[in-house]
């Protein structure tokens, strides 16, 4: 795992590696932006060195903080919830099309 981030959130503060707290951003952003609200689990590291799950309330009143950092700590993985916050960001950003439904008693 690369460089990681300090995060506060609620006046709370852990680590996170760069792409969980990068998704985690950009996925509340994306909620924040559309009026919409989720909650995602992340496992991180607090400032006790611990390792932790930490669970974010996002919505469009959201206040979160990411600073780089130069500790030397490894971050757990957050591989799924990160693919689940990028899924999600790009299905708000870039909802498909919207389809018709045909008739069924339409036979042209």
């Amino acid at each position: 795992m690369g460089a990681m981030k300090h995060v506060t959130y609620a006046e709370r503060a852990l680590f996170l590696d760069d792409d969980s707290a990068d998704w985690l951003m950009e996925y509340a952003r994306a909620l924040g932006s559309a009026g919409l609200t989720d909650t995602v689990t992340l496992r991180a590291i607090g400032t006790d060195g611990n390792e932790m799950e930490a669970t974010f309330l996002l919505n469009a009143s959201t206040e979160l903080l990411m600073q780089t950092t130069r500790n030397h700590l490894v971050g757990p993985s957050n591989d799924e919830a990160v693919g689940y916050m990028q899924e999600r960001t790009r299905l708000i950003l870039t909802p498909p099309p919207a389809r018709t439904v045909e008739d069924p008693l339409d036979n042209s």
